[in-house]
């Protein structure tokens, strides 16, 4: 495994490894993995299939200030580097790329990706700016590291949509594989943000997976039951808890992200096979978790 901190060595070492292996028969196609660090299961169930579908491998390692908003968690976000360079090299990772804000911004940033319609509800409505922040890094990652194939997990769901769009608008060479939710044994969603939890705000969190089960359940088995009917259900449940602060919990088409704004919506994707997402933001304490249900309404759930 390889270790480049400056943007010229990583495209040296990635170059090198496409041209080595391009007569091999691992192929010499580049998969890739952007995280902020502080890797856990989740992360590395996106490392195995990068490693599995690709002959080179690469993780980058950048926490980016540019998508975290005032008063958000930038300062504090869990850091693990030698732990995180551990999990890479048991995963068979070739490259992490691992920089400096210096080095990704090394002047006053003047150009900034922008993504509208998909980023104006969920996240992009209570995080102002935050998919700029997303979009733009992972633009320059792209650049850089000029990946075949992008691996993201669904637990992010709208973060996938936003770049989704990103690659189709702009004609990007790359294609972005959108991965299942990792959860723990209690259905817990992994999160790098896990770790600030109390042991009561975590036992108590456990609400948010319980919830979009038992909704899921409910479309499955219910042909005419609304969009209304079922956040109201979640949001009633999801409140019960005394440690739950709601951000938002809506029901939407996806991978468009559209309110569903009339009952016959719910019938209409129903006939044409379309998908919804229920999605849910909450607070337990300072700790921000989010996670969802995507479904395909003529089949079962595709990613939770």
């Amino acid at each position: 495994m390889k270790i480049a901190t400056t943007i010229a060595q990583a495209r040296a070492l990635i170059a090198e490894l496409r041209e080595e292996r391009r007569a091999s028969a691992q192929g010499s196609a580049v998969g890739f993995v952007p995280t902020m660090g502080y890797l856990h299961e989740g992360h590395a169930s996106l490392l195995r299939r990068s490693r599995q579908e690709n002959g080179v491998s690469v993780l980058s390692i950048f926490v980016n200030p540019i998508q975290f908003g005032p008063g958000e968690d930038l300062d504090r976000y869990p850091r693990s580097e030698e732990a995180d360079l551990k999990l890479a090299e048991r995963e068979g990772v070739d490259v992490v790329f691992l920089p400096s804000v210096d080095e990704m911004y090394p002047e006053e940033r003047r150009t900034t990706v922008t993504v509208t319609g998909v980023t104006e509800r969920l996240c992009g409505a209570s995080r102002p700016g935050h998919f700029d922040g997303v979009a733009t890094v992972v633009s320059k990652l792209f650049h850089i590291v000029k990946p075949d194939r992008a691996y993201f997990g669904a637990k992010d769901a709208q973060q996938v949509a936003v770049l989704q769009k990103m690659v189709t608008d702009l004609n990007l060479d790359v294609v972005i594989v959108p991965c299942p939710i990792v959860r723990e044994a209690d259905g817990l969603a992994l999160s790098s943000r896990n770790v600030y939890l109390s042991a009561e705000q975590r036992r108590e969190a456990l609400v948010l997976s319980r919830s979009l089960r038992e909704a899921q359940a409910r479309i499955e088995r219910d042909g005419s039951v609304t969009s209304r009917a079922i956040t109201d259900e979640v949001t009633q449940a999801i409140q019960a808890s005394p440690l739950a602060e709601i951000d938002y919990v809506e029901l939407l088409t996806f991978p468009n992200l559209e309110p569903l704004v009339a009952d016959r919506e719910m019938a209409d994707l129903r006939r044409s096979g379309g998908s919804v997402i229920l999605a849910l933001a909450v607070k337990f304490g300072s700790t921000r978790l989010i996670d969802n249900a995507i479904m395909k309404l003529k089949e079962a759930d595709l990613y939770a």
